[in-house]
């Protein structure tokens, strides 16, 4: 396989085998949150057509229902059981829910009856009237709809018990299978239904979605908009009504004839107010759809009317232009058949735009493909999408509130070169910050955080900005509130130039994947500023001949002996005594202490010859090299606590030579790290050491090619912590000379055995006075 260095696959390859290993990816695997690698840069915006099969046999819709056609067989889908774990995760049904497949419920069930309609949407007992909202909006839009209801199935010839739907995730579309059967009591659906008993689309699109999520339950509470983005693709923009634009009914007006998905609610207060109804009969804190927008002539005036529908199918706005009001007697028969007016108890219902105004507080506008809605003219977007996580300790740094860890965030630089063709010296966009399975991960107590965005102007130097620049300039533009939703959107106007988008949390150390969609009139550029790995160590020093050496050289020459005995090589097992016995007077550094393994570590890293000991040159090579790193350990210790908060290992390991990407460090971080985000000096020399092995290894393996590194399936299989030179890689075990020795021997041997285990008692003073 190949693998590019300016890539970070190459470098992340040699980082897990080397220097994590399985016990300790464990460990990152526990407390990180689920974050597949994706390379830095831009996404292609995905389109339906693209969507991608994910069951978890590999198979597609098409193979699953063909291989059951052929077995003679109805299928069972076993990702998303017919059992309570699909219905709940916090409680157990109260009543006796039986599985039953459509033709077990009615004698002749269909697909789609007459057409797939809003009154195909009857809520059932479950708090979903959000996602139910959305569904009604859907239809409204053949085409839209179409795309997520594929129309080639149904229960005719050809039917094995499996649907499946087109749904759209993070930036792809997934095409998600189902069996057929449904939740039922009494032989009547318990969610989701027709308001034709015969009809099922509705509910099993309703099951799909729930099966996206890990259960039913998991749809309970939730905003209509994050829906409608599911179905569509598109990008959400909402409105407080009582602070919308003076346009606001040509806004809506042109949404809706543009196929938008639109809806509304009315806030509450409390939690007591959830579903109450007012005088009006309108229902609080729940999820309506608009479906029309007209105006109509009514006494010599025109009125502007809306139409909104519950979709609970039933409880009615009984104000004016209500159904019954005596307003619709004044208005012409032909008049009201173009309105689509009726008396019907069926969820649907006029009224007034000045009364909508006046009775609803939030619209919520998902843009199709998205269409700008201020002008006049249909256009596409640019679209550009970043995939990204926050991980405590490295880099979920919180708003700009938390000043010490809000530059750590993940950054992404903004090029606007084209103007708009408005005439105006502006660039027009949309940021739409996303976080990622948040509903699927509610069976493990995670809710939806707070989250925001802030827009800087760039400085000149390609970089990721630290803390300094923050302390010293302005935001340029953010999104308008923190908000715990799903997604947070916002339109800007900014002049051409440069700048920097920071996507955060509200407060540090939460974490979430995120998608990051940013919508441009004209073509953006878009790049991460943490993309790439870069490894800049210097070549180690040339070996210095004795008789070169000058007086430092040779008293260091001198400890040197004296640590290593007789054969004037130091094993892992002598190192990790005199490091330990060092490393622990230090006053100024934590330090706990270092393992066999690290030492271990340490003499590959530094062995040239492949023998599993130092020699003195090599020796000498490493303990410059921990001097350095003990002062760069030093200078990012800003509190003088002894410990190095993880925050600042970015700017640490660059000092040291490590431009690390926003995953590789979240990599290290989880592996070095403790709860309260700090390293001690045992944990960041380890991180070194392991780090460096990793990059030689990188350096060794891609001696004849600069560009990339070629391994057979035998030598990525072999891939282990392992001793280097330049002609090959050795797994090299040492053992120890201090223990060789047998304490029965006469005694000299004896006292030799003594002598050799005192000796490096000696040497210690002398080595904490070379490290300061």
């Amino acid at each position: 396989m190949l693998l590019a260095p300016s890539s970070p696959l190459s470098f992340i390859a040699s980082l897990q085998t080397l220097s994590v290993g399985a016990e300790s990816f464990r460990a990152v695997s526990e407390r990180a949150m689920p974050y597949h690698y994706q390379a830095p840069g831009p996404r292609e915006h995905s389109i339906p057509k693209d969507s991608r099969a994910i069951h978890s046999s590999g198979q597609t819709y098409e193979q699953l229902r063909q291989e059951c056609l052929r077995k003679g067989i109805l299928f069972e889908d076993g990702d998303f059981p017919a059992n309570n774990s699909s219905l709940f995760f916090s409680e157990r049904p109260s009543i006796p829910f039986v599985w039953k497949r459509p033709g077990e419920i009615v004698k002749n069930p269909e697909f789609i009856l007459g057409g797939a309609t809003r009154t195909d949407i009857c809520q059932g007992e479950l708090g979903d009237c959000w996602l139910l909202a959305a569904i009604a909006s859907l239809t409204l839009n053949e085409k839209t709809l179409a795309r997520v209801v594929p129309q080639d199935q149904n229960f005719g010839p050809g039917y094995a018990g499996i649907f499946h739907f087109q749904i759209w995730q993070h930036s792809e579309w997934l095409d998600v299978v189902i069996d057929d059967r449904l939740p039922t009591f009494r032989d009547r659906l318990v969610f989701l239904h027709s308001a034709d008993h015969n009809e099922f689309w509705s509910a099993l699109l309703e099951k799909a979605y729930a099966k996206l999520n890990g259960s039913y339950e998991a749809l309970k509470g939730g905003s209509t908009i994050e829906a409608m983005e599911d179905f569509t693709g598109g990008v959400a923009e909402t409105f407080e009504v009582k602070k919308a634009p003076e346009n606001f009914y040509e806004i809506l007006e042109k949404a809706l004839k543009r196929s938008s998905m639109v809806g509304c609610s009315i806030d509450i207060r409390n939690s007591s107010e959830s579903e109450a109804r007012t005088p009006f009969g309108l229902i609080k804190g729940h999820a309506y759809t608009l479906t029309g927008i007209d105006q109509v002539n009514y006494q010599g005036q025109k009125v502007e009317l809306i139409r909104v529908r519950n979709p609970w199918g039933q409880v009615e706005w009984n104000g004016p232009w209500s159904d019954n009001s005596y307003e619709w007697d004044s208005v012409d028969s032909s008049e009201q058949k173009r309105l689509c007016h009726s008396a019907l108890n069926d969820g649907e219902f006029w009224m007034t735009f000045k009364d909508f105004k006046v009775h609803f507080d939030k619209v919520e506008i998902c843009n199709l493909t998205p269409d700008a809605l201020e002008e006049d003219a249909l256009h596409k977007w640019e679209v550009t999408v970043h995939q990204g996580s926050w991980v405590r300790g490295s880099t979920a740094g919180g708003c700009r509130n938390f000043l010490d860890t809000f530059w750590t965030n993940p950054q992404i630089k903004l090029s606007l070169t084209e103007k708009d063709d408005d005439g105006q010296e502006e660039c027009t966009f949309i940021v739409a910050l996303m976080q990622k399975d948040r509903r699927k991960l509610k069976k493990f107590g995670a809710d939806l955080l707070t989250i925001g965005y802030a827009i800087y102007q760039s400085p000149a130097k390609e970089e990721h900005l630290t803390k300094d620049f923050f302390r010293y300039h302005a935001s340029q533009a953010r999104s308008k509130t923190y908000i715990n939703l799903r997604e947070v959107s916002e339109r800007f106007k900014m002049p051409p130039g440069e700048y920097i988008l920071i996507p955060t949390t509200f407060e540090p150390h939460q974490e979430a994947n995120f998608c990051l969609r940013i919508f441009s009139e004209k073509k953006a550029i878009t790049q991460e500023m943490d993309g790439n790995v870069d490894i800049a160590l210097p070549e180690p020093p040339k070996p210095t001949s004795p008789s070169q050496e000058t007086e430092e050289d040779k008293q260091f020459r001198a400890l040197f002996e004296q640590i290593a005995g007789e054969d004037v090589e130091v094993t892992a097992e002598e190192l990790e005594y005199v490091l330990n016995a060092v490393l622990q007077k230090k006053k100024n550094i934590k330090f706990k202490k270092l393992s066999l393994i690290s030492c271990k570590n340490i003499i590959s890293l530094m062995d040239n010859n492949g023998n599993g000991k130092l020699e003195f040159n090599e020796f000498k090579v490493f303990w410059n090299k921990l001097k350095t790193w003990i002062n760069i350990f030093l200078q990012f210790d800003v509190d003088r606590s002894g410990t190095m908060s993880s925050y600042e290992l970015r700017l640490a390991l660059k000092a040291a030579g490590f431009q690390l990407n926003n995953y590789v460090l979240q990599l290290v971080v989880l592996r070095y790290a403790d709860e309260q985000y700090q390293l001690d000096f045992d944990d960041f020399l380890n991180c070194m050491i392991r780090l460096e092995n990793a990059s030689r290894v990188f350096q060794v393996l891609s001696a004849k090619d600069k560009e990339c590194i070629q391994l057979n399936i035998n030598e990525k299989r072999e891939l282990r912590p392992i001793e280097m030179n330049e002609k090959r890689l050795a797994r090299v075990h040492t053992k120890s000379k201090w223990q060789s020795q047998d304490l029965n021997q006469n005694s000299s041997t004896s006292s030799k055995v003594s002598i050799r285990c005192i000796a490096p008692l000696y040497v210690v003073r002398h080595m904490e006075l070379e490290l300061g």
